[in-house]
């Protein structure tokens, strides 16, 4: 099934069953083993409210098979087409209490493996040798991200929220979002189901209230050559 128009139309789109129970159990395993080991990581961030990871896709690449199963790969390919290559990833556990909560925002920055001054490339940051920087608007609208839910996802846990079709008005500062005027979505997800969103829609998270544990893998898709010289820090192409 083709869902490129629904995305075009709203900004995202959910498709549960697209990991079996075997898959999302070994994901699991992979993650929990390399955690064990790798506490004082670099790329791991732990507080209360958050464990995240990364770079998930070069810390653990033996998640990539169970990853790319048949089914993504083919939901990609028939919404998105060939030729796309994974830029960045962070797996993101969420405990059972966390207080932990983010304001609507669109994602605006993509990683880069050095700091080259480009035109129309802004507001540069770098954190753990890692490079961050807002590209020109044509380069967000035309990648996706994709949302692997380990754990079923709802209101109470922290499911994230969205504002319908806002990645149709460009980049834009988040007081000049007409919210009164907005459709809002709570975007549930099952165990095993993802999330496939724009960039430039406008998304936010809540606490979490039913003491159930949220783990998400957020990967993001580009198949954009990048000017003079700049290269996409975690490139990954998809075999």
């Amino acid at each position: 099934m083709n869902y490129n128009t629904e995305i075009s139309a709203e900004g995202f789109s959910i498709i549960n069953n697209v990991f079996t129970e075997n898959e999302i159990q070994n994901l699991i395993l992979l993650i929990e083993n390399k955690t064990a080991d790798n506490q004082e990581n670099t790329t791991f961030r732990k507080s209360q409210d958050l464990f995240a990871i990364r770079q998930f896709h070069k810390e653990i690449p033996e998640t990539l098979p169970f990853i790319f199963n048949e089914k993504l790969q083919d939901i990609i390919k028939s919404t998105f087409g060939e030729g796309f290559f994974i830029t960045k990833s962070i797996y993101f556990d969420k405990p059972e209490k966390s207080n932990w909560f983010v304001a609507y925002h669109q994602d605006l920055t993509i990683s880069v493996d050095q700091k080259i001054e480009v035109e129309n490339f802004e507001n540069w940051t770098v954190k753990q040798n890692q490079f961050a920087v807002q590209p020109p608007t044509e380069i967000l609208e035309n990648n996706f991200t994709i949302r692997i839910h380990i754990d079923k996802t709802t209101k109470d846990n922290g499911a994230l929220k969205v504002i319908n079709n806002s990645h149709s008005k460009g980049i834009l500062r988040i007081e000049n979002l007409d919210f009164e005027n907005q459709k809002e979505t709570i975007c549930e997800v099952e165990k095993g189901g993802i999330m496939i969103m724009k960039p430039l829609l406008f998304h936010a998270s809540n606490k979490t209230t039913n003491n159930e544990r949220r783990r998400v893998i957020h990967i993001e898709f580009s198949k954009q050559q990048l000017p003079n010289g700049l290269e996409w820090s975690e490139k990954t192409v998809i075999n």
